[in-house]
């Protein structure tokens, strides 16, 4: 047997202050792990939450949530989002910029209005009447339009223009929230009514919609849904790679050789190096299948162009957490190596992500080929932070670039390491 150190692994930077270190003492006091979101991967769970708590009536469905601070515009059909938007206002931001004092006015009402207005237009024509059947409307704004609007009339069962109309004239009428004192209404809702209504009327004349329902799910039931699905093969994050791989062209036969690979390193030293979290894998394997996203851009530096395509782009099912740890993944996979790239990382990842990028590294450097033949039976142990190969007998005489590749990775040392 012929063996090969490959890698020895440096000392980690202090953890720096933040909002990772922050998250972390969340994390901890909480006894849960914490995931943030993007404000489209919000839009792609709530219109998760609503398809699966409506009649599922064919067509194109326009789903509306009015939240606190970002309203969510959605195209979908059946279960899948085909469109998603979040714009920068909320019922609580808005009514907080034009009623600070709670005063209501015709002057106030229209400034909101406008604004709401100005948020829309970039995003109007794709969310036209032509592009949708039917108007769902989510959350808490719509829910207490709704409320208010069938306790005055017990037979209303939609929002629709004369009800807003009606409920615009109210809230004028009141000229204070504290006056709100409308049928159906939360208090808690008194204070930002005039922000999310003054969004709610531009929806309906910016969109053309002349009826809406209210959906019973939103964010929190499609979270539900979604976490699920990951336990089932739903899991959208696998569907997400899936696209960014046709999107960019990845060679697919390379991609499942690395993967394999570079799985099967996983198991020999997942105890060793503490690689026992549920996310090691899967983030693993998908890092292996888009690694080379970055080619499509340009061939030099490629592993940092695919860091910034995954780092940036839109990808549903992954929290902003585990799509920045995918990014730092793929972008240490060859050359140098930044280690101040993994400070950001939520913990554990600052410091495992360094183990999973060793294991990438390796498999790629061992299919350096890109030929269908299958590697031999190559055995890792991890000592500490080093890791060993053993190979077949004579295999590295037979593979002499390979073996040159290896002595290389073995005197690599990433930068910031101290």
């Amino acid at each position: 047997m012929r063996r090969a150190c490959a890698w020895s692994a440096p000392t980690p930077c202090a953890r720096p202050s933040g909002a990772g270190s922050f998250l972390e003492r969340a994390r901890d006091a909480l006894g849960h792990p914490i995931e943030i979101i993007s404000g489209v991967e919000e839009a792609r769970l709530i219109h998760l939450g609503v398809a699966h708590t409506t009649p599922n009536e064919g067509g194109h469905r326009l789903v509306v949530d009015i939240g606190g601070g970002s309203t969510e515009l959605i195209i979908g059909e059946g279960l899948s989002a085909k469109r998603l938007e979040s714009l920068y206002m909320g019922c609580v931001s808005l009514s907080a910029r034009f009623f600070p004092d709670g005063e209501i006015t015709e002057k106030r009402m229209k400034r909101a209005r406008t604004a709401a207005h100005l948020e829309l237009e970039p995003v109007i024509n794709r969310f036209r009447r032509s592009e949708w059947d039917i108007a769902y409307g989510a959350s808490g704004t719509l829910r207490a339009v709704a409320d208010t609007l069938q306790a005055r009339e017990p037979a209303t069962a939609h929002v629709d223009r004369a009800g807003l109309e009606w409920l615009l004239q109210e809230t004028l009428r009141a000229g204070q929230t504290s006056r709100l004192k409308l049928p159906g209404l939360p208090p808690e809702r008194q204070e930002v009514l005039p922000g999310g209504l003054a969004i709610l009327l531009e929806v309906f004349d910016r969109l053309g919609i002349e009826t809406m329902r209210v959906a019973d799910g939103a964010l929190r039931e499609g979270l539900l849904y979604d976490l699920l699905g990951r336990l089932t093969d739903e899991d959208a994050r696998v569907r997400s790679v899936r696209a960014m791989e046709g999107r960019f062209h990845v060679d697919t036969a390379q991609a499942d050789r690395i993967e394999a690979t570079a799985l099967a390193f996983l198991r020999q030293v997942r105890d060793d190096w503490g690689l026992d979290d549920p996310l090691a894998e899967p983030v693993l394997g998908w890092a292996a299948r888009l690694h080379e996203v970055g080619l499509d851009i340009a061939h030099s530096q490629y592993q940092r162009h695919g860091a910034y395509l995954l780092q940036h782009a839109d990808l549903p099912g992954f929290p902003s957490h585990e799509q920045q740890l995918l990014a730092a993944i793929v972008g240490g996979h060859r050359r140098k190596l930044l280690l101040t790239a993994l400070d950001d990382l939520m913990p554990p990842w600052h410091l495992k992500a360094l183990y999973l990028i060793v294991l990438l590294r390796l498999a790629v450097l061992l299919h350096r080929g890109r030929g269908p033949r299958s590697l031999p039976d190559i055995r890792l142990a991890a000592k500490g932070k080093s890791v060993e190969l053993t190979f077949p007998r004579g295999w590295l005489d037979e593979h002499p670039l390979s073996a040159i590749d290896l002595e290389q990775e073995a005197a690599w040392k990433p930068r910031g390491s101290g």
